[in-house]
């Protein structure tokens, strides 16, 4: 029996960040050159294929410091970006820790860090708990950084002073949302003053403009990523506000429910930028077994962004 046609729209960029490759980059190499057990604090990415291949290779996760034995093989912070108790805590047991941080995570806490000696009162844009917003708010003391999440937090915030206000972003928001809501704080705050340069990060931006760019051409997205992954959530997101009412946020392959896909003749699939190609590969393949696929790339941007690994594991 012929199998159906079925018209792939692969998106680019997809997948793997410059952030995300540097992070499980550490984790490869500090197993190559201090041998297991390397320790992670949290997942060093949010993507279960490859924090468990990881730990087939001898990384351990947990969730806090005190769950490390006392060791001097190497701790590494996720690149989520960790409080700043955290390294406190390390240097005072004297672990020998690497940080993975996203480049991109540590600017903001930057920014944070010198809009609290200016003396401004902050506004951070993210996801209440999660693991980034977690960092970024404990870089400065407790009170001095207001979390608001959507449009109706910013339209109700009463800072202490409104013309003594600075903004910043967690750097995996959705791109339109976050906008809606900065210029709410804008019109209500008109001196309150933002990062120099976007904090959302290039490779959010890149990945939601390329789901833009397929979503209307489809008849269901597939985003390839993790359920607790902000970033692949906000892909899901993206394309169902681009029109495309069949959007699914699937792990792998084995995830697929195939009578979601009836009927359907065009397919968007991308990956979060936790999520490795092998797991996109994947998914086609299970596609190929069903029906008569070909595949067309769609190209919204060139990415060449790499990122300096820590001096200890420089070849």
């Amino acid at each position: 029996m012929s199998k159906p046609d079925l018209k792939i729209y692969l998106a680019a960029p997809r997948g793997f960040c410059a952030g995300v490759d540097r992070a499980i980059q550490i984790v490869e190499l500090a197993l190559e050159k201090y041998g297991p057990p390397v320790y992670v604090r949290h997942e060093i990415v949010h993507n279960r294929f490859v924090v468990e291949g990881l730990k087939a290779k001898g990384a351990v996760f947990v969730e806090e410091l005190d769950e490390i034995p006392d060791t001097e093989q190497p701790v590494i912070f996720s690149a989520h970006g960790v409080p700043k108790k955290v390294p406190e805590a390390a240097e005072s047991r004297n672990m020998f820790y690497l940080d993975a941080t996203c480049p991109l995570v540590s600017k903001v806490h930057k920014e944070a860090q010198i809009h609290h000696k200016r003396g401004y009162d902050i506004v951070l844009i993210g996801h209440k708990g999660h693991p980034e917003v977690v960092g970024t708010m404990g870089q400065l003391p407790d009170g001095a950084v207001t979390l608001i999440e959507t449009i109706e937090d910013a339209r109700a915030l009463q800072p202490k002073n409104p013309d003594n206000l600075a903004w910043i972003t967690q750097t995996t928001l959705s791109v339109d949302d976050t906008s809606d809501i900065i210029g709410e704080l804008k019109q209500r705050f008109p001196n309150i003053t933002g990062p120099h340069k976007d904090d959302i990060c290039y490779a959010t931006t890149n990945r939601q403009d390329a789901v833009k760019a397929i979503s209307p051409k489809v008849d269901a997205v597939i985003v390839v990523g993790a359920p607790n992954s902000s970033n692949s959530k906000r892909l899901r997101e993206v394309a169902e506000r681009e029109g495309c009412s069949k959007a699914f946020l699937l792990q792998r392959a084995s995830d697929i429910d195939w009578t979601r896909f009836d009927g359907v003749e065009a397919l968007g699939i991308t990956a979060g930028a936790s999520a490795p190609e092998v797991l996109v590969e994947e998914m086609i393949e299970a596609f190929q077994s069903r029906y008569s696929v070909t595949v067309e790339a769609v190209t919204t941007a060139e990415e060449t962004i790499a990122f300096n690994l820590p001096r200890e594991l420089r070849a």
